[in-house]
């Protein structure tokens, strides 16, 4: 996997195609459901196992389209959140190891832990969301602070590269 680097979008442009491809791939899902379990029941009789077939198909339709169109440039904001999504649900399967490791002054897993809380803030300020509000996150998030200007290490890390994680355990 590749290194994922942090980038700057506009809550507001990201919220907006969100909600727009949501609800095209919900409008997507429903026409195809029933255009196929309309075809299926009108040449193979009537059958609620038609219908759920029918709607499985769409729903397949719907993923197969959806995956072509996942690439396209205006996609992008949406993509880069389901990534940075990604990498945060990575990282916090390693939480209790980065924890230990940053209590002896580890430097990746400093690293590691201030990507994820730049990322979980990033992701709420993109959702519409504050960070404000989990006490116990704020005071890690401090005490990596405070220790990477004791190692003298920069006070952002912009980027994640999934191999790091491979030198920690999992819980």
């Amino acid at each position: 996997m590749a290194v994922f680097q942090l980038d700057n979008y506009e809550p507001e442009v990201y919220r907006r195609k969100a909600r727009m491809i949501s609800f095209a791939m919900a409008g997507q899902l429903i026409i195809f459901g029933m255009l196929f379990a309309m075809l299926l029941t009108s040449a193979l009789g009537n059958s609620i196992w038609l219908n759920a077939l029918g709607v499985f198909l769409g729903l397949l339709a719907t993923s197969a389209l959806f995956a072509v169109l996942k690439d396209r440039p205006w996609m992008n904001e949406v993509r880069y959140v389901w990534q940075l999504k990604h990498h945060l649900s990575q990282i916090s399967g390693y939480l209790p190891t980065l924890r230990k490791a940053v209590k002896e002054d580890n430097r990746v897993a400093l690293d590691i832990l201030t990507f994820y809380h730049q990322g979980m803030t990033q992701l709420a300020e993109l959702n519409g969301r504050t960070t404000d509000d989990d006490a116990e996150r704020l005071a890690e998030k401090m005490e990596v602070k405070l220790k990477r200007e004791a190692l003298e290490l920069p006070e952002t890390v912009d980027q994640f590269d999934p191999q790091d994680l491979h030198a920690f355990k999992r819980r």
